[in-house]
């Protein structure tokens, strides 16, 4: 039987050395934080003082680290991996880095007549301790082959995909789909539970339909109960989604749902959600539409819906609802910034004065005596009061009022803080009308 040694035993880590101990490997374990090694120990396993110790009284190594420096950090430090390494000597990485780390490490290690293998999975903690987890693997293929034995006692699945790097290349496209599709339930569930909807009838629905995806299968319940316990940190996601717009930007390939989804990520981590399960990125969603989206009972579910609905007559009703059942404008003063292509490099611009008529969810109405054209884009300068910063619009409509134009304008690339600035902004403008 071969002799394992497993280097890192966070989230991950830890169940995978265990499911290796259960199928019958010698495995030697090490983790910087030395207490993570006690269960494991009482499992069967051999502590290692140091990486280079593990890899000494090894045939295969595996690591699991959280990010590129740490990985480098094991391998490069004093007593790291390179100075316990020995001919026919296999190192499996199984942690999700930089495609070119795993190049890095592959070329080094074939200097010394070490194997390596960059293998990431797929699965979070419960699939790693299920030993359902999924390999993706660059490098030989017949150290991949050699291997079998390992990936098997660990995972359900492991598919060879080409050279070093490989591993790594599928692993940051795939959690670029991972980040991309939780923003999407995320969202999706936020639209239905503001509208008064049950979420949990409308993820029955999501469940049989086009948008169910293994995030709505996985982090469904989790955003439900409000279990934001850590299978998946959101600040993991995150690197991956960054490591995922460098090579991105290496290719030249435009991203922008990987782009828009790395932001909602950075705006989680800034609000101290990092150490939680990425499901907690709906926390954000709650914050901007003000109330939570959980479970409910029947009895709640009712009363949210009730509270959705507008209520009769004005005195029920926003300000937005009012101003549209009485025909109140808005009449707010705003300056235009107007940009227009004359050749190759070269812009001429002026500054014209707007009325703000109407505000809409996707965009806004403006009246100015100048004409402009379709899918013209302008900057609009809102008073100073309002202390919003400049905004793009693009002109998608047309109408004239005698000697005025109005103009239906969709906003662009707006984020939803100054989003909901400038609704409360109308709101306060609004309330003063009537």
């Amino acid at each position: 039987m071969k002799r394992i040694g497993f280097i890192g035993l966070g989230t991950m880590g830890k169940p995978m050395a265990a499911n290796l101990l259960r199928k019958g490997f010698m495995v030697t374990v090490y983790n910087r934080t030395a207490g993570k090694t006690d269960e494991l120990e009482q499992l069967g396993a051999e502590v290692g003082v140091t990486p280079a110790a593990v890899a000494r009284s090894s045939d295969v190594v595996i690591t699991m680290l959280s990010h590129d420096a740490a990985l480098l950090d094991i391998f490069y430090s004093e007593n790291g991996v390179l100075s316990g390494i020995h001919p026919a000597l296999t190192i499996v990485d199984c942690s999700t880095v930089s495609p070119q780390t795993s190049q890095k490490l592959a070329s080094e290690l074939a200097a010394h007549f070490v194997d390596y293998l960059d293998a990431p999975v797929t699965g979070t903690k419960p699939a790693a301790e299920a030993g359902t987890l999924t390999f993706m693997v660059g490098g030989s293929k017949e150290v991949f082959d050699e291997q079998s034995d390992v990936f098997q006692a660990l995972g359900s699945k492991a598919l060879y995909l080409g050279p070093s790097g490989s591993g790594s290349y599928a692993k940051l496209a795939h959690n670029t789909m991972v980040g991309i599709n939780l923003a999407g339930l995320a969202e999706g569930l936020s639209i239905a539970t503001k509208a008064g909807i049950n979420p949990a009838q409308f993820l029955e629905i999501v469940r049989s339909g086009g948008a169910n995806s293994k995030q709505v299968e996985l982090k469904s319940d989790k955003i439900l109960d409000r279990d934001f316990s850590n299978q998946f940190s959101l600040k993991l996601m995150l690197k991956d989604l960054q490591l995922a717009q460098d090579i991105t930007g290496n290719f030249q390939l435009p991203v922008p749902m990987l782009q828009a989804a790395t932001n909602l990520f950075q705006i989680g981590l800034s609000q101290g959600l990092g150490d939680q399960d990425l499901s907690a990125l709906i926390q954000l969603y709650e914050g901007w539409m003000g109330q939570q989206v959980v479970r409910q009972d029947e009895q709640a579910a009712a009363a949210a819906a009730a509270s959705a609905q507008p209520a009769a007559g004005l005195a029920g009703l926003s300000g937005r609802e009012r101003r549209r059942n009485t025909r109140v404008k808005l009449d707010i003063d705003l300056k235009l910034s107007i940009y227009q292509w004359e050749h190759e490099g070269s812009f001429s611009g002026q500054n014209i004065d707007g009325t703000l008529f109407d505000l809409s969810e996707s965009g806004l109405q403006i009246t100015t005596p100048v004409m402009l054209a379709p899918d013209m884009f302008v900057v609009i300068h809102f008073p100073q009061e309002a202390d919003l910063p400049p905004i793009t619009a693009r002109v998608i409509r047309i109408e004239t009022e005698g000697r005025l134009f109005r103009y239906g304008c969709m906003l662009s690339g707006l984020p939803p803080y100054v989003r909901l600035k400038l609704e409360k902004y109308i709101e306060a403008r609004m309330e003063f009308a009537l």
